[in-house]
């Protein structure tokens, strides 16, 4: 079933608390209240008119009798008549960088007010011309933040992020095994690569000779070609209707499968240091196959496995093809056996209704009993400090303890583990007290607010409090928003070993933090890792793969992620952690 009317839907309310943000004031509460149920609607797992059917619309969160009538509107006319009237009168163009680095609500409104801007095109003239420094506030600092934060958005405006670009291949491959005599299809380039941002996408696919034009035809004619850039016997480029993205289509011969899928999943890098070496041993590698240089005859090229095997070399998993050393592993025959989704056993950082999450504990437990075989769940709300996701206090931490023993209790088995993702403060401290702290199963610590400062020291106080066993998403950044803050990595992982706490690898698909480098740092120095999906909604569960494709690039086997062990180790890991803590203070 297609829940295309719910993401439409939560658009338009995510529009909304956007346009009532820019307007400041008493609006803002509006916007958090719209913001919070357009997350509400989009993670729904039904359509949203089975609630308008049962009368149901007021028991979604935040959903109040104004919002109800607004969703009964949009269903009767496919229509939001206030949202009509904001749009009328905002800068919607602009609205779209409120989120970028340096912008802001205040900001795009003072810009707008005062220069009569009210477009993209016009914004960035007025920056690199030098205009917007005449207004008040808007120094040399504060225009050089805003240039770099347009740099930094013009990445996912030529790129997507990883988790859109799996959704839409997954799309193009149920479109291509459509097609009648296509035999093999996958999707190659940096996205079988598991890069975090995405540009075009490659597409390889086979059919027996007789069959191309059809199969050619099929793929040029389709409702999702919205237009044909190149239209070869081997080679196929068309714009992609429902993303406007780029789809370069090769069609090979079965023979010539291995060879091409080795070509066109790259890297550039990975493939040019290949071709040296297979040159250096009489052997010469296209996307055809592999021929002896001195015969011309074809050697292998059926298999990826047969490319590298014919080398003397292991085969190498794609998202390791990065050029770093995988070809001298591989030449040893040492690549490790990289993690997978399958080797872990938990979740270590889910929220719930109780702070910023769209569901209850109960719906997040019966979902995750249904949908994976974890032995164990953490549930991580946000705390005190952190009012705009609603964080708790000790109080209700307190409460939330009890809630998951009876929900335990229901279940038969220790099945949740009480946890928080405790803030923390500017100055290195918590918002939640240790004797709080210390009655939690899992504590992850995380930063969510001064990050225009060094936070080295801030990170490290962190981990040197006995009761926080993890860093969450620990360089704050989000792809293509903000950048990283400040922070010197090499003493973060110094702490983390010393201390033995743990740090995350965050599924989230704006944020995978830590990224695929600093990962393997950290994995290279001896210290653990967790993967987590930092989920808010029932959706939001599957971005813990994401977290698995980073760790993946970062050669991280399961010895290394902590959550791929029982919740016994785990317990053994946090115990051992409290104890040297313990020693240090004292």
């Amino acid at each position: 079933m297609t829940l295309e009317r719910n993401r439409t839907l939560s658009q338009i309310f995510k529009n909304m608390a956007t346009i009532y943000k820019y307007r400041g004031g008493d609006d803002r509460f509006k916007s958090i209240a719209y913001g919070k149920v357009a997350k509400v609607i989009n993670a729904l797992q039904e359509d949203i008119s089975e609630y308008k059917k049962n009368n149901s619309l007021e028991d979604l969160p935040g959903v109040g009798e104004g919002i109800a009538q607004k969703i009964e509107e949009y269903l009767k006319t496919g229509k939001i008549e206030k949202y009509e009237s904001l749009k009328k009168s905002s800068p919607n163009e602009l609205l779209e960088m409120i989120d970028i680095t340096g912008f802001g609500a205040q900001s795009l409104k003072q810009i707008h007010e005062d220069l009569n801007i009210s477009t993209k095109k016009e914004l960035v003239k007025a920056l690199q011309e030098g205009s917007i420094r005449k207004l008040k506030g808007f120094g040399d600092k504060k225009v050089e933040n805003m240039l770099r934060g347009l740099k930094l958005h013009k990445e996912i405006e030529d790129r997507m992020l990883l988790s859109d670009a799996l959704e839409i291949g997954e799309q193009i491959l149920k479109w291509i095994k459509e097609i009648p005599n296509v035999k093999k299809v996958e999707l190659a380039g940096s996205l079988r690569r598991k890069k975090e941002t995405i540009g075009d996408f490659d597409v390889l696919l086979t059919c027996d000779e007789k069959d191309r034009k059809s199969v050619i035809d099929s793929i040029t004619i389709s409702a999702f070609a919205k237009k044909v850039i190149l239209k070869g016997n081997t080679k196929i480029s068309i714009i992609h209707k429902n993303s406007d993205r780029q789809i370069d289509f090769r069609i090979v011969n079965e023979d010539e499968w291995g060879a091409a899928l080795q070509y066109f999943t790259g890297s550039k890098e990975h493939n040019i240091h290949l071709r040296k070496i297979a040159k250096d041993k009489g052997y010469k590698i296209s996307e055809y196959g592999i021929y002896s240089t001195d015969t011309e005859k074809k050697i292998a090229g059926k298999t990826e496995e047969e490319i590298y095997s014919t080398l003397g070399f292991q085969f190498i998993p794609p998202e390791m093809r990065e050029d770093l050393g995988e070809i001298e592993l591989a030449s040893k025959h040492l690549i490790p056996k990289i993690i997978q989704f399958e080797d872990l056993k938990g979740d270590l950082q889910i929220h719930t209704l109780d702070s910023d999450g769209v569901n209850t504990l109960e719906e997040i437990v019966n979902h995750i009993k249904s949908h994976f075989s974890y032995e164990y769940i953490v549930i991580t709300d946000h705390s005190k400090s952190l009012r705009i996701a609603n964080g708790m206090d000790e109080d209700k931490i307190l409460k939330q303890i009890e809630a998951i023993q009876l929900m335990n209790k229901k279940l038969g088995e220790e099945f949740v583990k009480s946890g928080i993702e405790v803030e923390i403060l500017k100055n290195g401290d918590l918002d939640i007290s240790d004797q709080v702290l210390s009655k939690l199963d899992w504590v992850t610590a995380s930063i969510h607010t001064n990050f225009n400062q060094d936070n080295t020291e801030r990170i490290i106080r962190a981990c040197e409090n006995p009761f926080v066993h993890c860093i969450g998403h620990p360089t704050g950044r989000l792809i293509g928003e903000r950048e990283p803050y400040e922070i010197n990595f090499e003493k973060v992982i110094e702490a983390s070993k010393r201390t033995k706490t743990v740090l995350e690898i965050n599924g989230q698909p704006n944020r995978l933090d830590l990224n695929d480098k600093l990962a393997m740092l950290a994995q290279k120095a001896g210290v653990k890792l967790v993967i987590s999906s930092d989920s808010h909604s029932l959706a939001n569960l599957n971005y813990i793969k994401l977290g698995v494709f980073v760790a993946q690039r970062a050669w991280c086997t399961k010895e290394s992620i902590l959550n791929s062990k029982s919740w016994a180790e785990i317990k053994k890991f946090t115990k051992f952690h409290s104890k040297v803590m313990s020693t240090i203070i004292l």
